[in-house]
């Protein structure tokens, strides 16, 4: 298994767990924090990213997939809301939503494991046939990892501007 697949699949699942179950405030920080993480993979583990044909294809449908990923978990499985009380925005996540994470990321991983050692045949068949490079396959599940982590941030992101503003609506009327 590829330690960069490892690392940035452990990595974005611990940063999503730790800043997302139970309830939490949606700060500003908790909304860098994953859009550093991305940034910081992107320039230590991407290389050569394919820039034309069947790799960048292939690059392209994975990310789309982690953020379609990313955005089912964020909607589905985490409400966000506002925290009259303490006059912040916060989210709350349970364990759905953890262990739809860890289902996806556990597939990433075992995917990346049966292409090393049970089927690996099969794909270096499938890759070549295909004119898709290791190296585009390599991050093509790192975009996946990276997108779903984004898109789940932006979702994040937009719930917090969304309500403060009702928030803001409400207290405007009250007065």
């Amino acid at each position: 298994m590829s330690a960069s697949i490892l690392i940035v699949n452990l990595a974005v699942l611990l940063v999503v767990l730790e800043s997302d179950l139970g309830t939490r405030k949606v700060s500003a920080f908790r909304i860098a924090r994953p859009l550093l993480m991305a940034l910081g993979i992107v320039l230590l583990f991407i290389e050569h990213p394919a820039t034309a044909g069947p790799g960048e294809a292939l690059e392209l449908a994975l990310a789309g997939l982690g953020a379609l990923l990313g955005v089912v978990a964020s909607v589905r499985l985490m409400q966000v809301g506002h925290d009259v009380a303490r006059g912040r925005v916060v989210s709350r996540a349970g364990v759905a939503y953890g262990l739809f994470w860890c289902v996806v990321i556990g597939a990433r991983l075992l995917f990346t494991y049966g292409a090393n050692n049970w089927y690996s045949a099969a794909l270096v068949h499938w890759m070549s046939t295909n004119g898709i490079s290791a190296d585009a396959l390599t991050d093509g599940l790192i975009f996946m990892a990276i997108a779903m982590a984004v898109a789940r941030t932006f979702r994040l992101a937009a719930a917090r501007l969304h309500a403060r503003s009702v928030n803001r609506g409400e207290l405007a009327v009250q007065s």
